[in-house]
């Protein structure tokens, strides 16, 4: 996050701050190609390339689940209780 008050942009907080808001409740969709399926999700069984799916991850970046639609991934984290917040 940058001070749009300062001319000089210095962050607001640090990255680490950002990631612990909401306490591990906060969480984004992020669409992903299958080839980089194994890089969020190490332990995922092979998958055919070139699919579009969407990975649910936590406001730090872990993962959370993986879907092949952005709908399923926002069900859950509704399930879950998780707030979702949109990334620019």
């Amino acid at each position: 996050m940058l001070n749009a008050d300062n001319s000089e942009s210095r962050p607001l907080m640090t990255n680490e701050q950002l990631a612990s808001l909401g306490g591990g409740r906060v969480a984004y969709v992020k669409p992903i190609r299958s080839e980089d399926l194994s890089r969020l999700f190490p332990a995922a069984p092979a998958v055919q390339p070139g699919l579009q799916l969407f990975a649910l991850l936590g406001a730090d970046g872990t993962p959370i689940i993986v879907t092949d639609s952005r709908d399923a991934a926002v069900a859950n984290a509704m399930q879950n209780e998780l707030e979702m917040v949109s990334l620019h």
